[in-house]
């Protein structure tokens, strides 16, 4: 909504900032399906999807904020240390691809500007995460080649969180606005 990309720095912006990166970290940490891979270990969960709402709903930098500290985070606290900069940095690259398309749109929320916004964001995510994951397998000394083989071969588990990721971003953004011009207008 455009009030909290306006006052980013607003006591109910910040909070909503921390709110989200809670609310990112718990469907990271509470819905997770591991998926086999050759490299890293991926798992299913709605991360990104509220990563993508974050960054929609609050805007580049409080959106970015909530991601980094929701994705990175868990990261950080299960097992996920070593690469949690890589986590990080795909979060950076997902706002900034977002917002670009969304300033484009004139920052228009529609239902078709919205579901174009959450198909970006899946395939964005699609994109970084082979990145990532060729990224990781050269840290643990693969060949490159080799790396961009397992990366690939590893893509099943990023494609359904994007699958997720655009199907269920349009649905999560518009109820979260709809519900907080509720809000407002009982607050006024």
């Amino acid at each position: 909504m455009q009030i909290f990309r306006e006052n980013k720095n607003s006591l109910q912006a910040l909070v909503l900032t921390g709110l989200f990166a809670a609310i990112i970290y718990i469907g990271i940490w509470v819905l997770r399906i591991p998926v086999p891979a050759m490299v890293g270990r991926p798992f299913i969960h709605f991360g990104n999807t509220l990563t993508a709402v974050a960054i929609l709903y609050l805007g580049y930098r409080n959106g970015m904020i909530a991601g980094i500290i929701g994705l990175g985070s868990f990261d950080l606290l299960n097992g996920y240390a070593a690469t949690s900069w890589l986590t990080m940095l795909e979060v950076v690259v997902v706002a900034s691809v977002l917002t670009a398309v969304y300033r484009g749109m004139h920052y228009q929320d529609s239902k078709r500007n919205i579901i174009i916004l959450g198909i970006i964001a899946g395939v964005t995510k699609i994109f970084t995460t082979y990145c990532v994951s060729i990224v990781e397998a050269l840290m643990v000394g693969t060949s490159f080649k080799v790396a961009l083989v397992g990366a690939f071969v590893s893509l099943p588990a990023t494609v359904i969180n994007s699958i997720s990721t655009a199907i269920c971003t349009p649905i999560l953004y518009f109820a979260l606005r709809d519900a907080s011009r509720l809000i407002i207008k009982k607050v006024r």
